[in-house]
C-alpha cells in the first residue's frame, strides 16, 4: 500500500492565480459611451420617429419586434441602435459579424441559445456566405432551424423550432445584399450624416461621460471637423484630449481643439492627408481633367475600393468630388478651399453627376 504523505507543498500562487473583482468585471468609462435608450440617443430624428412607433406597436402587441436592416456610411450609430431596441424590448443581445459566420454550424450557433424577445445582430450582413445566408430564411419567416444530417440518399433535413426572436442586420453596401435576405426585412432604414449641432451634443455628452473638461465652442470646433459621423467625433475628442493632457491645458477650448486637430493633419471640413491628397492629383497632375478610379487609385497609391468606399463618400457630400460619365472631377469648391486659383483655360467645364 502506498504512503501518502499529509504534508502538502503549498501551491505557487504564480502558478495559480486568482481573478480579483476587476479582472472579472473592468469598468472604464469608454464602455459607458454608447446611450441605452432611445431618448438618449443623439440625432436621426427621422429614425427615432419609426423606431419609437415600432417599439410601441411590440410592446401593445406583446410580440418582439419585426426584423430589421439598417444601411449607411460606417460610424452612424447602427450597432449603437440594435443595442437599444434590445434594451427597450427586455431581450438579450448578441452581436455577430457577417464575415465570423463561416459556415452554417456558426450561425445554428446563436441561432439556438435565443429566446423570446432576443436580438441578433450581424454587422456587414452583406458579407455573408450564401449557405450560411440561405440558413436564415426559414429562421426569419417560420422561425425553424433546418438541419441537414446524413449525406447522399441517407440525408436527412430535421426542423428544430426556434423561438421568436428579431434579425437586425447593418451594411454599408445595401446594394449587395441579395434580394431574398433583403426582402425578409418588416423595415428597412437609411442612417444620414449628422449636422454639426447634433455632433456637438454628441461631442458634450462624452466629454461628460470620459470625463474631460471642454467648453461648447470646443466641442463644437471638433464636430465641424468630424465628417458627419459621431464614430469620427468621438475619436478626435479622445485625441484632443491626449494634447490637452500633455501641454497641460486644464479644459479644451476651441483654440487648443483646433491646434491639436491641425497637428493630427485634420483641417477645418474634416479632410485628411489622404482627402487632400486625392483632390491634389487631380487638379495638378491631371489639369482638373476627369480620372477613373483605377487611375486615381494607381496615382495615390490607394486602393480602389478604399477610395470608394472610405474617401468619395464625405468628398461627394460636401460637393468637393464629381462623378462623370469620364471621371472623377474635383469641384470649383475643392480648389478654392486647397487655394487653387481656377484657370478657365485649364479646366475642364465639370459634366452632369451621374
Amino acid at each position: 500500500m502506498a504512503i501518502v504523505s499529509s504534508h502538502q507543498p503549498s501551491p505557487d500562487p504564480l502558478l495559480q492565480p486568482r481573478l480579483t473583482p476587476a479582472d472579472r468585471d473592468p469598468v472604464r468609462p469608454e464602455d459607458t459611451l454608447r446611450p441605452q435608450k432611445l431618448q438618449d440617443y443623439i440625432g436621426q430624428k427621422e429614425l427615432k420617429e419609426v423606431l419609437a412607433i415600432t417599439l410601441a406597436a411590440a410592446r401593445a402587441r406583446q410580440e418582439p419586434l419585426d426584423h430589421l436592416l439598417f444601411y449607411g456610411p460606417p460610424g452612424l450609430g447602427k450597432t449603437t441602435i440594435a443595442a437599444i431596441l434590445a434594451a427597450e424590448m427586455g431581450g438579450n443581445f448578441y452581436l455577430a459579424t457577417a464575415p465570423a459566420l463561416e459556415s452554417p454550424r456558426d450561425i445554428a450557433g446563436y441561432l439556438v441559445r435565443l429566446q423570446r424577445g432576443d436580438v441578433l445582430f450581424i454587422d456587414e450582413i452583406h458579407r455573408l456566405p450564401r449557405v450560411t445566408e440561405e440558413l436564415l430564411y426559414p429562421a426569419m419567416e417560420d422561425f425553424r432551424l433546418d438541419i441537414t444530417t446524413g449525406k447522399g440518399r441517407a440525408a436527412r433535413i430535421t426542423s428544430v423550432p426556434l423561438p421568436r426572436f428579431t434579425l437586425i442586420g447593418a451594411t454599408t453596401r445595401i446594394a449587395s445584399l441579395t434580394a431574398p435576405l433583403r426582402d425578409r426585412f418588416g423595415l428597412v432604414q437609411r442612417l444620414r450624416f449628422y449636422e454639426v449641432d447634433e455632433l456637438q451634443a454628441i461631442v458634450l455628452r462624452t466629454a461628460q461621460l470620459l470625463p474631460v473638461p471642454i467648453t461648447p465652442a470646443g466641442a463644437q470646433e471638433i464636430a465641424q471637423r468630424s465628417r458627419g459621423t459621431p464614430r469620427i467625433a468621438n475619436r478626435l475628442l479622445k485625441r484632443v484630449r491626449d494634447f490637452a493632457l500633455v501641454y497641460g491645458h486644464a479644459t479644451i477650448t476651441a483654440e487648443i481643439a483646433a491646434t491639436a486637430l491641425e497637428r493630427l493633419q485634420v483641417d477645418p471640413q474634416g479632410l485628411d492627408w489622404t482627402d487632400r491628397k486625392l483632390l491634389t492629383t487631380m487638379i495638378e497632375r491631371f489639369q482638373g481633367a476627369p480620372v477613373g478610379l483605377d487611375t486615381l487609385a494607381a496615382a495615390t497609391g490607394e486602393d480602389p475600393q478604399t477610395i470608394e468606399d472610405v474617401y468619395e463618400p464625405y468628398l461627394l457630400q460636401i460637393g468637393y468630388l464629381q462623378r462623370t460619365p469620364r471621371g472623377r472631377v474635383a469641384t470649383p469648391a475643392a480648389l478654392a478651399h486647397l487655394g487653387y486659383t481656377r484657370d478657365p483655360g485649364q479646366q475642364i467645364p465639370l459634366s452632369t453627376e451621374i
